[in-house]
């Protein structure tokens, strides 16, 4: 198993898995450094939200190791790996549409991994301060109030993002964060990304490849649960495979 580099947040190596004999991610490799923005592209198939399930432990590896600050996530659990420091936020947001911007926010703050700490739990000013810190970063300051149901999708996109960013993880996987948006949405929402990573690495997978353009620190690009090319949005664009690859799709 790999022995942590801590020029590295999180160092996947060898990842596998298998199902029924088909192997959706193969082999893969790849390395995320501190405050940075690292986005997965590649066509419909090629495993790219199996690598965000693989790391959040949501599927179980059949092989490999993924070594975050030391520690191998592969051996623990869905709640370990979120309490270890990794967010995850999947394709359509679950917001609670019933409660406002700032109930959903106070819902997600860490309130200890107790049951103490959930019954002792207040809303004290340091809770408030921080509530209203992320809903300006989230562009939801003017909206505390409302009800999640009201909020455009794009708004509940930087909703859900905000209710993990409140529990302050150092890696934030995102899964198509700016589908279904408006041009001015996906703007803001690569506002957002580039103010995220000021303090913490994301990992973005996305079609949108404007998107991409704007936000990526490095690209990856998967094909058939492998690393087809990685490097810079430019390097990989001009990659003769990875032309032949999206020409071919």
């Amino acid at each position: 198993m790999n022995v942590h580099n801590p020029n590295f947040l999180l160092m996947v190596e060898g990842l596998t898995v298998s199902f029924d004999g088909f192997k959706a991610v193969n082999d893969l490799s790849f390395y995320v450094e501190p405050n940075e923005c690292r986005v997965i592209i590649g066509p419909n198939g090629a495993g790219k939200t199996t690598v965000l399930d693989l790391i959040c432990g949501r599927t179980k590896a059949t092989s490999g190791s993924v070594n975050f600050k030391g520690r191998e996530l592969l051996s623990m659990r869905e709640d370990q790996i979120v309490h270890a420091g990794v967010g995850r936020k999947f394709q359509t947001p679950s917001v609670y549409e019933d409660l406002t911007v700032f109930e959903n926010l106070e819902l997600s703050y860490p309130k200890g991994h107790s049951v103490f700490g959930a019954l002792t739990f207040r809303r004290d000013d340091k809770v408030k301060t921080r509530i209203k810190e992320i809903a300006e970063t989230i562009f939801l300051e003017d909206l505390l109030n409302d009800k999640a149901a009201y909020l455009s999708h794009g708004q509940k996109q930087w909703l859900e993002i905000g209710m993990l960013l409140i529990q302050d993880p150092e890696l934030l996987m995102l899964d198509e964060p700016v589908a279904g948006m408006s041009v001015a949405e996906r703007k803001k929402t690569a506002e957002l990304l580039n103010r995220i990573i000021q303090d913490r690495s994301v990992i973005v997978i996305e079609h949108d490849m404007g998107f991409v353009a704007d936000i990526a620190t490095r690209v990856t690009v998967l094909h058939q649960g492998k690393t087809l090319s990685e490097g810079s949005m430019e390097r990989v664009q001009n990659d003769p495979k990875v032309i032949e690859v999206y020409l071919g799709h």
